[in-house]
């Protein structure tokens, strides 16, 4: 989820916080709670700091080592020890349950976009994205957001929260159930298809859909279920030459690689260099494929400049491989 959905709904937990009587009849630690609930939901993102850094960082790290299980033990040990000694009382329970919740919480909702975390980090690396809901979706952002007053003036705020999680469950399985019909209407209207990766947007009733067959990529999107096929891409392998192999070596392919599992290559010489471009078909807009990873090769094989991330135009791409290297 985004940032600011996160943080309306680190006010939420401290509002479910307030349903323990010792809780609730304590100012004091009832706002100290509050504030770990704020914090906890946020630390999770603390790799943004990595697009300081540069893009092949952040796109290879966010929501990885920082989501994962040793991750979340470490930033609820952190938060509870601290907030323990902030208030000076014997309430390290209460800090240690909140603090695991609105970490937990954060990694949990993240788990249900496209974008997805690496939750199971030690055991696997795998990136685990369910596709359900879009990365800030308005629904559940005002659902918390109504929830705030009510947390931040004492009216009710237990019973409040309580009703604002018990409604974003069942909207939880509601868009599970779409998602189940969505990629059963795409399997009706394309034949032999491996895998449907699905992009929720803004929209509850419109997805952007990439299908995968043996043989082809099929991108298009989908509107109150009915689906339109917007381009349809040959699946080939990427060849193997020598500046395939230098590429494959270059931090910035290597992470567009570890990220994005449905793309396609273009490699082509351009004014006295050759060029190879790997173009994810999730992130489609209107007329434009933004997500992709750029090399460009001198005559000895050796990578000029590289890039990847989000790139809306042809001139600020190659601003880009200018400014990279």
């Amino acid at each position: 989820m985004d940032t600011g959905t996160h943080l309306v709904m680190g006010v939420t937990l401290g509002g479910l916080a307030t349903l323990s009587p010792e809780v609730s009849h304590d100012p004091k630690l009832s706002t100290t709670l509050l504030v770990t609930t704020i914090i906890g939901s946020q630390l999770p993102d603390i790799d943004t700091i990595l697009k300081l850094r540069n893009n092949a960082k952040y796109i290879k790290h966010h929501r990885g080592i920082t989501h994962s299980i040793p991750a979340v033990i470490t930033w609820t040990i952190l938060l509870s020890v601290c907030m323990s000694l902030i208030e000076n009382r014997s309430n390290f329970g209460f800090y240690l349950f909140w603090s695991f919740l609105a970490v937990s919480v954060h990694v949990y909702v993240d788990l249900f976009n496209a974008y997805g975390t690496q939750a199971l980090r030690p055991i696997s690396k795998r990136w685990i994205a369910f596709g359900i809901i879009s990365t800030f979706d308005p629904i559940i952002f005002a659902m918390h957001a109504i929830g705030v007053p009510f947390v931040l003036f004492h009216i009710f705020p237990g019973a409040v929260c309580v009703m604002i999680y018990i409604i974003m469950i069942i909207y939880y399985m509601f868009r599970l159930y779409e998602k189940r019909k969505v990629i059963q209407l795409v399997k009706k209207q394309i034949d032999h298809v491996d895998h449907v990766f699905i992009m929720p947007s803004l929209k509850y009733t419109h997805y952007h859909i990439v299908a995968t067959t043996k043989t082809h990529h099929h991108v298009g999107k989908m509107k109150f279920r009915k689906l339109k096929i917007h381009d349809v891409f040959e699946r080939t392998p990427l060849p193997v030459n020598d500046d395939i192999k230098a590429a494959l070596k270059d931090e910035n392919i290597k992470s567009f690689l570890a990220f994005s599992p449905v793309y396609i290559w273009r490699f082509s010489s351009v004014k006295g260099y050759n060029e190879l471009r790997l173009i994810d078909l999730r992130y489609k807009t209107e007329t434009y494929y933004p997500f992709v990873a750029v090399a460009k090769f001198d005559d000895s094989h050796h990578i000029i400049s590289s890039f990847t991330g989000w790139i809306f135009s042809e001139r600020k791409l190659q601003k880009k491989l200018v400014t990279e290297k």
